[in-house]
């Protein structure tokens, strides 16, 4: 698999960006790829592992050490058919997921992982620059009808697999474009657009109708949903946002994330301001930002406020420094708990840790964040007295996470059990809720995720779809 000898002969070498002072005057992917010749090299580097961890790292167990060898041979097409056969969107992946397949690379254990993310998006940009990727359109239909509710990435492979098993698919979205998450929740700087829109075009070849500007449990019942399709499946995000609940929190100047990153999307897109913020303009051009959240949401944030020219950003993290570097012995080959730099924080920011919020400062509006330090003890987190301090803000982000899908509307229609943590309840064999004929996945199912996650569950929910309106199924899991 690979060169006997490739990772001995070669170093990890990883994409490049391009420069900070550059990549903020806009919203374009700033990526640098490798060319071919050095993708080989990287390819070549896989090990031939008697057990290649990667495949276990990977949520939707993409074969990495045959597409790689595939590469190193320069067999382009045959290595497009091999990611395809595990992920319907892999330009997805290769752009926005952390990679954990890389953490579990063997070589990870000397921290030179293989370069799998940067070789899987190589490999399905070139099956797009060269024509390969088209409509896989079914030899026939079943006559059997499914609605999927929600069109974020779990929607989407879901509605893909249904479509090429030959049902009829009809996917309903509630925002004004396809695309969930992936469409509003990622910054372009990210992920690109045309990237969802080329995907939409291949499955509406294969079938699939879309219903944008739809909302189920609104517009559209659960009731006609169940009269009108053979099978329902709820494919929606975890959408809920952690509140904060500090004296203040109710100002004009606290803000979710998401409406701020969405806001900014549609601008992008090429929607007016009336269209793009409703609620009214948000945006952090002249303003000291602080964002509340050290996860990739918070982090988009970060690079989103830089380049509408914020005068300052902070983010805060409630837990402790992370450590610069894992102990390989104790938590290869899983994901492991790490400093992580993003290039949003590349591009400018100041980063506190183990910091709990107290009280938004400001009468009409905000001016400032009064903030405590805290230190963890037998896990249990204990004010630093003493240690009070108060950061200038003029605009605060609220980028703590989701607490699960909203329930009004299409989850109280829909009457659907919920499990502990509020999620929609399903297993992971069938997909089945408490209601016969409704599945749930992505997101909604497991709570708030990675894409690959999702594309993982969409595809595995669709097998079972399938498999209960057929009594069998050739749709792989």
């Amino acid at each position: 698999m690979g060169k006997a000898t490739g990772f001995l002969e070669l170093d990890r070498k990883d994409r490049g960006y391009d420069a900070p002072a550059e990549r903020l005057k806009h919203y374009r992917e700033f990526i640098v790829p490798h060319d071919e010749a050095s993708l080989k090299g990287q390819a070549s580097r896989c090990m031939n592992c008697g057990i290649p961890y990667c495949h276990n790292g990977c949520p939707v167990n993409n074969q990495i050490p045959d597409w790689n060898h595939l590469v190193y041979e320069s067999d382009w097409r045959e290595a497009l058919d091999n990611l395809h056969s595990t992920n319907n969107f892999p330009e997805f992946t290769g752009r926005v997921c952390p990679a954990p397949c890389e953490a579990a690379c063997t070589l990870n254990i000397v921290d030179q992982p293989v370069t799998i993310k940067s070789i899987e998006c190589a490999i399905v940009d070139k099956g797009w620059k060269e024509g390969w990727i088209e409509p896989q359109v079914p030899a026939k239909k079943t006559g059997r009808s499914v609605a999927v509710v929600g069109s974020g990435p779990a929607g989407m492979a879901a509605a893909q697999q249904l479509a090429r098993a030959g049902h009829s698919v009809t996917v309903f979205e509630k925002s004004d474009r396809v695309g969930g998450l992936l469409r509003y929740g990622i910054p372009d700087f990210k992920m690109e657009k045309h990237l969802i829109n080329r995907r939409l075009v291949q499955m509406m070849a294969e079938g699939v109708d879309f219903r944008t500007s739809v909302e189920v449990g609104v517009t559209v019942s659960v009731d006609s949903l169940k009269e009108n399709f053979d099978a329902v499946v709820l494919s929606g995000g975890a959408e809920d946002p952690r509140p904060i609940g500090i004296p203040g929190f109710e100002l004009p100047g606290v803000r979710f994330a998401m409406e701020f990153l969405t806001q900014q999307n549609k601008r992008v897109a090429g929607d007016d301001e009336i269209r793009a913020a409703p609620r009214g303009s948000l945006t952090a051009t002249g303003k000291h930002v602080v964002v509340i959240g050290g996860g990739d949401t918070g982090s988009d944030c970060v690079g989103t406020s830089n380049r509408q020219g914020a005068l300052s950003v902070t983010q805060l993290e409630i837990m402790p420094r992370p450590p610069e570097k894992e102990d390989k012995a104790l938590t290869w080959p899983n994901w492991p708990l790490k400093l992580r730099t993003s290039s949003s924080h590349e591009e400018g920011v100041t980063r506190e840790f183990a910091v709990l919020t107290k009280r938004v400062v400001g009468q009409n509006d905000v001016t400032g964040l009064e903030c405590v330090r805290v230190e963890w003890v037998d896990g249990k987190m204990q004010e630093v007295p003493g240690s009070e301090f108060v950061i200038k803000a003029d605009l605060i982000l609220l980028a703590m996470g989701f607490v699960g899908p909203r329930k009004q509307g299409l989850l109280e229609q829909a009457g659907v059990d919920l499990d502990a943590r509020g999620n929609v309840k399903g297993n992971t064999v069938d997909y089945k809720t408490s209601v016969d004929g409704i599945f749930a996945c992505g997101d909604m199912r497991r709570g708030q995720s990675l894409v690959v996650w999702a594309i993982r569950e969409g595809r595995q929910c669709a097998r079972a779809v399938d498999e209960a309106l057929m009594g069998v199924t050739e749709l792989p899991r």
